[in-house]
């Protein structure tokens, strides 16, 4: 017997991109799997790997602007992005980053879950993660049903 082969469309693609700090583990910025891209948890980190000053509002900025970037190399945008997570070191911290956040989902709001965390990685005050749908949608055939017309 003869062991079941997976379509190339479903293998994973790894996306990485200079636009946005690299992982700091073991890990890779994106993953591809068909259209759905699933981005690691950024944090407010420049391209130096140091994280941006001026608290939770910089940081939450500059996570949504490497999400940017990371959606960018997988050929998608903001418009694609269909759940987020948020976490917060300091949920009182919520109301301000939801308006840093409205900023870069201007078409639509994909779902989205916000939680408050003990520690953050490198002292961070924010870690947004993303999954996103590359690419037109394909809604299939439609049936219209003429006796309702």
């Amino acid at each position: 017997m003869n062991p079941p082969t997976i379509s190339a469309s479903l293998c994973r693609k790894i996306i990485n991109t200079s636009g946005a700090p690299s992982a700091i583990g073991p890990y890779n910025q994106a993953v591809l799997v068909d259209r759905t891209l699933y981005i690691s948890g950024q944090l407010g980190m420049n391209t130096s790997g140091s994280l941006v000053e001026g608290g939770a509002v910089k940081e939450a900025e500059q996570a949504l602007e490497n999400l940017g970037h990371i959606l960018a190399a997988a050929g998608g945008g903001y418009k694609d992005v269909i759940k987020t997570t948020v976490l917060l070191k300091d949920i009182n911290n919520f109301s301000e980053i939801n308006q840093i956040y409205s900023k870069f989902f201007t078409d639509h709001e994909p779902a989205r879950a916000a939680f408050q965390v003990g520690a953050l990685p490198k002292g961070g005050e924010v870690e947004i993660e993303a999954v996103a749908l590359i690419g037109a949608v394909d809604v299939g055939s439609v049936f219209i049903n003429r006796g309702s017309l």
